[in-house]
């Protein structure tokens, strides 16, 4: 019975060794999530079997044994099997490795745990590879394809893959010249795959295992055999992108993790758990779809396009929008200048018309005075003279006339004279 402060255990089997990313990615995935849930308050162990090099019985039964010895007393509460063979090695051991724990199995479709018999309490995240949905990708990428070619190891996984392939690609092998490309070496796929035509469709399933019993991470057989092949390779792993493949429908790493983590987690809780499906999702490498002419307006709705180069305005919309910013506050100065400038110049000009205006009417006043002051100066000689002039006529007139005075009359009036021409 467990304490109150027991930190539960969960063991994660892994089917081969560290190198096979599919189930390493997710099992990364699953103790991320399991780690972010419980504050880092449980006890995570994990178990490359390597079985896919090493898969004779009398490995796996040592290997049961030694795992068996080394958990005696760490048994896990959880055992996570990632992949269809550490499914079927902790069925068949689970009595002495992991007796009491709940067993969760992820990474194969739930028709193939039918297949495998397994326990009526061993609970699955299932993950249905479904090599139709990436052919009908294939197809809507490639509408003018006349040929369909499979590609297959020889492993027994390899080879119940490809039996899979056959049943559930009958109809879409219809309307096309259709080859299945299986127990060749791995520079025969090669060779095969740079010959077949232009217009083909190529959908690589897994190649754990050549002809010739050389062992082979399935990604990087791929990838050999993509770097010249002479049409586009699509597959139904998400690892297979970035290694040649145009893409296909996927179950991601994270919707995986995600569901097995939140199976043991409620596993843990002893809550019931029962039977989930990871999601699949459409991926697509934009290199790929670049280097074979595919449009990606032709995806599936929802594709998700990875390794795609982002816009200018993707990569760098904060700085465009800084810089328009700046441009738009330089822009509005520079215009509140020039119309202060044409303010300044009009009120220049103004200013300059009414000076004008002023002086003009200085110079009319000034002119004015000088007139005033003039005619005054003229009135008062003039005025003189008339009255001398109109006194003398007097005198004249009289009977005894005052030549004396007449003659001083003369003289004044020589003299205002004189003061008018001055």
């Amino acid at each position: 019975m467990k304490t109150v402060d027991h930190v539960p255990r969960v063991l994660i089997l892994y089917p081969y060794d560290e190198r096979l990313a599919a189930t390493t990615a997710a099992g990364e995935a699953v103790r991320k999530r399991l780690l972010h849930a419980t504050k880092a308050r449980i006890d995570l162990f994990s178990e490359f079997l390597d079985l896919s090099r090493f898969p004779e019985a009398e490995h796996i039964g040592r290997m049961a044994r030694y795992l068996s010895a080394k958990y005696a007393d760490r048994r896990p509460d959880v055992v996570i099997a990632l992949g269809e063979v550490s499914a079927r090695f902790i069925s068949a051991n689970r009595r002495e490795l992991a007796a009491s724990a709940k067993i969760i199995v992820a990474g194969f479709s739930s028709s193939t745990a039918e297949e495998m018999d397994l326990p009526n309490d061993v609970v699955g995240a299932f993950s249905e590879f479904d090599i139709v949905k990436t052919a009908e990708m294939a197809r809507g990428l490639q509408p003018e394809a006349r040929h369909l070619f499979i590609i297959g190891g020889s492993s027994e996984f390899d080879r119940s893959w490809l039996a899979r392939a056959r049943a559930d690609l009958a109809d879409f092998s219809k309307d096309y010249e259709t080859t299945y490309l299986e127990d060749l070496t791995i520079e025969e796929f090669t060779k095969v795959a740079a010959e077949v035509p232009r217009d083909s469709i190529i959908l690589a399933l897994t190649i754990l295992k050549d002809r010739d019993g050389r062992n082979f991470m399935p990604r990087e057989a791929v990838k050999q055999i993509a770097e010249t092949a002479g049409a586009p390779i699509y597959g139904p792993y998400l690892t297979y992108i970035d290694y040649g493949v145009v893409g296909g429908s996927v179950v991601t790493f994270e919707s995986l993790g995600k569901t097995v983590a939140d199976l043991a987690l409620e596993a843990v809780a002893g809550k019931p758990i029962s039977n989930l499906e990871s999601p699949q999702t459409y991926v697509a490498d934009a290199r790929q779809l670049e280097r074979w002419g595919l449009s990606e307006k032709n995806l599936p709705a929802g594709a998700i396009q990875m390794f795609k180069e982002p816009t200018f305005w993707e990569q760098y919309w904060l700085a465009a929008v800084f810089a328009l910013a700046v441009i738009t506050f330089q822009g509005t100065v520079i215009a509140g200048l020039l119309i202060e400038r044409r303010r300044r110049q009009a009120a220049e000009t103004e200013s300059r018309h009414r000076l004008l205006e002023v002086v003009h009417l200085n110079q009319s006043a000034t002119a004015g005075a000088l007139s005033a002051s003039i005619a005054h100066e003229l009135n008062q000689p003039l005025g003189a003279i008339r009255s001398n002039a109109e006194a003398a006529a007097v005198i004249l007139r009289s009977e005894r006339p005052d030549l004396e005075l007449i003659a001083q009359i003369l003289v004044d009036i020589q003299d205002d004279d004189q003061r008018a021409h001055d």
